[in-house]
């Protein structure tokens, strides 16, 4: 049984981060459904394939981590964005239980992070963790579908939730960043308050008030 694994939302500055693992026995159904990385996809056919994926696996495994527990990693002298997905990948790993998983890594020591991993598993299993798994392995490339559609899913929730429209969520982004000058104060259990964007935007408040004094 393998097992894929990888993530999507990592760099915005508003919504979660989303892990998905996926669990099969033949990854050749998830080629055959046309399977890659999810950013080689419309939102159309990461939809459609979704459903598809899920249909074929044996099982998955999807985690929701939220921006006020992603700044409280980054806050944390023990953890940072690289542990943090670590310890979803472990969490995957622990419940689906296969004896070989492909692992899209975000550390730039890939020897660490295995490492990392291997130390918390219940069950041993070879860990194949490389940069771009995404793109190489099948069943990887299914994980990072499943993910990304459900940080949309999410991103859309959160939209229907305040009713308004902030764009991606990603600093880069232009409806992002006006919302988020705007209305920083005003929905903070959305925003990253660890990221930059956010604190630069915090920071340029406070000196403008300063400033009128």
């Amino acid at each position: 049984m393998i097992v894929g694994i990888d993530e999507a939302g990592r760099g915005p500055v508003i919504g979660p981060l989303v892990m998905a693992g996926v669990l099969i026995e033949d990854d050749d159904k998830l080629r055959k459904l046309g399977v890659k990385d999810s950013k080689e996809l419309t939102g159309l056919q990461r939809e459609r394939l979704y459903d598809e994926i899920i249909k074929v696996v044996d099982k998955y495994k999807i985690t929701i981590v939220s921006p006020q527990e992603i700044d409280d990693s980054l806050k944390s002298k023990t953890s940072n964005l690289n542990w943090l997905e670590a310890d979803q990948s472990i969490l995957i790993l622990n419940e689906l239980k296969p004896d070989l998983a492909y692992i899209d890594c975000p550390s730039n020591n890939i020897g660490q992070y295995t490492k990392y991993i291997e130390a918390k598993l219940k069950k041993k299993m070879k860990l194949v963790v490389e940069h771009g798994a995404d793109a190489t392995y099948a069943v990887a490339s299914a994980a990072s579908i499943l993910a990304k559609v459900t940080r949309d899913r999410e991103i859309e929730k959160i939209k229907a939730k305040i009713k308004m429209n902030f764009g991606s969520g990603y600093p880069s982004d232009p409806l992002t960043q006006g919302f988020l000058a705007k209305h920083y104060k005003d929905f903070p259990d959305i925003f990253r308050k660890t990221w930059k964007s956010y604190q630069n935007v915090v920071e340029g408040k406070q000196q403008k008030r300063l400033g009128e004094f």
